[in-house]
């Protein structure tokens, strides 16, 4: 995949310029319609792990969804019109932006273009259903359980984005860890259920 001489760090926080108080989703597609799919990947995926939006994956979740999709199906990016008229306050969206920049800076300096057959095209649909994995687990109403994912998918956007392999095995490993603290939280609902079943017909837990 290649990428754009303007790196993203100096892209997003221009997304926000404006002077209307709210932004639609098709804006932002439509202002980042000449860079990579990998860039909207990371572009909806950012807010979630920053704690600036309340609700953010409910609004950010769906689109990593389809963007995910079409990356694995080889498609270009594309949202419903469902989706696309969703907006929010663009003063929200700058802050997001300003506060991820420096993380993004401190990242592109540590990006470079190795490890080649991690970014293929054929690799980049495996990181497709992997990242699909990740944005339904985005779109799981969990508490604090969209951060996690969300990183997942940066990983891998960014390491296709810079063809720099190593930052898709962390985001494979990322989907590990993703993996097991979503594992662990079922095991202990389930034990939790148990517990209640047990408690309300009288038998000691």
């Amino acid at each position: 995949m290649q990428h754009d001489t303007e790196r993203l760090s100096q892209i997003l926080p221009r997304l926000a310029e404006g002077d209307q108080p709210r932004l639609t989703v098709a804006e932002l597609i439509e202002r980042m319609q000449d860079r990579a799919h990998a860039a909207l990947l990371v572009l909806f995926a950012l807010p979630n792990t920053l704690p600036a939006i309340p609700g953010t994956s409910a609004l950010t979740g769906i689109p990593l969804v389809y963007l995910s999709l079409q990356l694995t199906l080889g498609q270009k990016p594309w949202l419903p019109a469902f989706i696309a008229k969703r907006s929010f306050p663009r003063e929200s969206l700058a802050s997001v932006l300003d506060q991820a920049k420096p993380w993004l800076l401190r990242s592109e300096g540590l990006l470079h273009p190795r490890l080649g057959q991690l970014t293929g095209p054929r690799a980049e649909k495996l990181v497709g259903i992997l990242m699909l994995f990740m944005a339904c687990m985005v779109v799981l109403p969990i508490p604090f359980g969209n951060m996690l994912p969300s990183l997942a998918i940066i990983f891998f956007a960014l390491g296709l984005l810079e063809e720099d392999g190593l930052w898709v095995i962390a985001g494979a490993v990322m989907v590990v860890v993703n993996i097991v603290v979503f594992a662990t939280l079922l095991w202990g609902l389930f034990k939790a259920a148990v517990f209640v079943f047990l408690g309300a017909f009288g038998f000691a837990p």
